[in-house]
């Protein structure tokens, strides 16, 4: 039996980076319609090697095959906050990981989502061990559930480690939900963004597949 897991936040109006705005109504033209302010890296969203200059390709320019594939879902609920998560965590997985495929970072931090908590210095972050390992072994997506993979407040890391990454040829995605809904230890996983033009990153659709012939 197939499952479709969303793992999505839901975009809406007021939460960071998000503003909508009545364009039309069906009471004054006969349909409904919003102009929509989204910042490029608000809620569940990819990053392009161009938002942190690690790269020249925007998110118009990833191509669709390296937006989705088999994952490995790591379970890290319970993790410390502040914790730098390093290759030890991954544990079984890391053996077991082949070329190209993904992983994504199981924290619960999204259980946080709507806490200032957040944005703020003490998510679990990627060691720079970590990162330096999945572009060794050239891993597609990287998917995590806080808003980055690095500290929001600490410059230099969230830079070093963005740039490690993105510099690498790894694909972040970021502000993961609902990943303690996922039963499997290995997924079909896909994080689909627009294809806005020039863009340093966009928000996107991510779900991942359990069950069938996937892979």
């Amino acid at each position: 039996m197939i499952r479709i897991i969303d793992l999505t936040q839901t975009l809406g109006h007021g939460m960071r980076g998000v503003e909508f705005e009545t364009t039309k109504s069906i009471e004054r033209d006969g349909w409904n319609a919003r102009t929509l302010h989204l910042y490029s890296h608000a809620g569940t969203h990819m990053d392009a090697p161009a938002h942190f200059a690690a790269g020249p390709e925007t998110i118009d320019q990833i191509p669709l095959d390296r937006c989705m594939g088999p994952a490995w879902v790591v379970n890290l609920d319970g993790i410390k906050a502040k914790t730098l998560m390093g290759i030890p965590l991954l544990g079984g997985v890391a053996a077991r990981f082949q070329q190209g495929e993904s992983l994504l970072l199981r924290t619960g931090w999204s259980r946080h989502v709507d806490e200032p908590q957040y944005y703020r210095d003490n998510l679990p972050r990627v060691a720079e061990e970590l990162a330096r390992w999945c572009v060794e072994r050239k891993v597609k997506l990287l998917g995590v559930e806080p808003p980055s993979v690095a500290d929001v407040n600490n410059r230099e890391e969230l830079t070093h480690v963005h740039k490690i990454l993105l510099g690498g040829g790894v694909t972040i995605v970021e502000g993961l939900t609902n990943l303690d809904q996922v039963e499997t230890e290995k997924v079909f996983f896909a994080a689909l963004p627009l294809r806005i033009e020039s863009g340093d990153g966009c928000p996107c659709r991510a779900f991942a597949i359990e069950g069938g012939r996937l892979f």
